[in-house]
């Protein structure tokens, strides 16, 4: 289980200098668009979740569905967001290839943040995300999609967050990662919120 001091803080260390997290010829994407929420997302995710448990097996240790897709009514990049959870993300072979035989992609190796890895697909369009059972980020998700869930005035604050900062991204002709800083405040409004809730900080 991560400490939770991980769990509530927001520290994503920088490369090692000289080193980049993208793989060569790859990036982070350079246009972002904000769709109205669809009920296709969930089915989208299902349709994953069996692709990668059907090459994974019981080495998909959690396969879950996060990110704004995963939240009824949200308005999001239509994009799936999935946490996968495997044993030792640093053991690429044993995972890998499976799932570059599947169609995914591996886009971002950071095994310095808890083994973070990042592969792409495009049918449909999904950013996988793979940690270890140890990482913090993995319980964070969670608990931003279901306080999303259960509290509307906050998907109306997030919602008005996310085609803000796409507007201004896409007017400034900045990419996701840019579009993602400029809506960090009020999700970490957000969060403190929901860890206020849950008794993990004080107020």
């Amino acid at each position: 289980m991560p400490e939770l001091a991980k769990i509530i803080s927001f520290h994503e260390p920088a490369p090692p200098e000289g080193q980049s997290p993208y793989l060569p010829g790859t990036g982070p994407l350079q246009h972002v668009e904000i769709a109205d929420w669809s009920r296709q997302w969930a089915g989208q995710f299902q349709l994953l979740a069996r692709q990668i448990r059907d090459v994974l097996g019981w080495r998909a240790l959690v396969i879950e569905h996060v990110g704004s897709t995963a939240v009824r009514g949200l308005p999001a990049k239509p994009i799936i967001d999935i946490d996968l959870v495997v044993a030792d993300p640093n053991k690429e072979q044993l995972y890998i290839p499976a799932l570059e035989s599947a169609g995914f992609q591996l886009v971002v190796r950071e095994p310095w943040w808890y083994g973070h890895r990042v592969l792409r697909n495009s049918g449909p369009e999904c950013n996988l995300h793979v940690f270890g059972y140890d990482s913090p980020e993995i319980i964070k998700h969670r608990i931003f999609r279901d306080w999303l869930r259960e509290h509307p005035s906050e998907r109306i604050l997030y919602a008005e967050a996310k085609r803000d900062a796409a507007a201004r991204a896409t007017e400034a002709g900045e990419h996701t990662m840019q579009y993602n800083a400029r809506k960090e405040a009020v999700i970490r409004e957000i969060y403190q919120r929901a860890f206020l809730a849950m008794g993990l900080v004080k107020n």
